[in-house]
């Protein structure tokens, strides 16, 4: 399960062109397998997040980005953190995931979540409708993808999904874990225990202990036990040697987005959105959210994680907090 993720949450890199993009990505994905990560995860995205960069930045397909992605490591799960359930059709996402899981011999995890950014979905053809049609789109596809999953041949005549017999062979190789994204009390955490194996929180870290008491009420609910869920959190760091050259690190982020570290307010958001420093800084940041009460961390490094070094150092520091 999901302790040590390591995300790629983007694909610009400063004088790396669309020939030289793999390597560049998969160097990454190498260096965080030997570094101590359980996990290497990558956005399921065709335009860049605003809080990233602007929409036209270089963004690859996930699930084929995964699947080379699984021959360059050996032991790391991989994942979409979060598949786009409104991006394809459950069967479809099922064979995909499918298909990972063999080619990366039993390491494939399906992350996966409602879907929200409504300018990808407009601009590129994918029907995005209301909040209620995502989430029950949402569950109707679990309820396919984890009969196919089981070697079941499910058949659902849904509201949004309609499948009959629904064959998934080749098989996983070993049973796939599930994780779902978000934070939401009432819909998503309760889809995450009654479906999921792991939960990947975006809240707040001064929210963390109310999600967690939300999940485990829908847990006794549904007579699930709670401690066979996994729980996350989603952070983003930047680390570096010393605390100087990370800032300096995340100065090069801000510029691109047109912000200005300078400025003390910019400073501020910053430092509270992005676990900034060296070793020690991080490690402290990173400690303060295990203490909340969740068992690990999916971690994106926007500024620096391109720097196979930084991703190295990065491991370093977080898995010993585990230990």
């Amino acid at each position: 399960m999901t302790r040590l993720g390591y995300q790629i949450p983007n694909f610009t890199y400063p004088g790396v062109g669309p020939a030289e993009l793999f390597d560049t990505v998969a160097a990454q994905a190498a260096v965080a397998d030997r570094s101590g990560f359980d996990t290497v995860l990558v956005m399921d995205h065709f335009y860049q997040l605003p809080m990233i960069g602007s929409p036209d930045q270089y963004m690859l397909e996930c699930y084929t980005l995964l699947a080379a992605l699984a021959r360059e490591t050996e032991d790391v799960r991989l994942s979409a953190l979060v598949t786009g359930n409104t991006y394809r059709a459950p069967t479809l996402l099922a064979k995909e995931v499918t298909t990972l899981d063999i080619v990366s011999n039993g390491r494939a995890q399906l992350g996966i979540g409602a879907g929200w950014f409504e300018l990808e979905h407009d601009s590129l053809g994918f029907e995005f409708g209301t909040f209620s049609d995502r989430f029950e789109k949402l569950e109707e596809s679990l309820q396919i993808i984890l009969g196919m999953f089981a070697g079941e041949r499910p058949s659902l005549d849904g509201v949004h999904y309609s499948v009959s017999e629904a064959i998934n062979e080749p098989p996983p190789v070993g049973r796939i874990p599930v994780l779902i994204g978000g934070s939401g009390e009432k819909k998503t955490l309760r889809m995450v225990a009654q479906y999921a194996d792991e939960s990947n929180l975006t809240c707040p870290v001064d929210e963390v202990p109310r999600k967690l008491d939300a999940l485990a009420a829908h847990c006794e609910r549904l007579g699930r036990d709670r401690s066979e869920i996994t729980v996350s959190k989603q952070v983003m760091c930047c680390i570096a040697p010393t605390h100087d050259q990370a800032w300096a690190e995340v100065e090069v982020l801000a510029r691109r987005l047109g912000m200005d570290v300078s400025d003390p307010a910019v400073r501020e958001a910053a430092a509270e959105l992005i676990f900034i420093g060296d070793p020690d800084e991080v490690a402290e940041r990173l400690s303060d959210v295990l203490d909340s009460g969740v068992d690990g961390w999916t971690i994106a490094c926007p500024a620096n994680g391109e720097d196979p070094e930084r991703v190295e150092l990065l491991g370093q520091t977080a898995a010993p907090l585990l230990s």
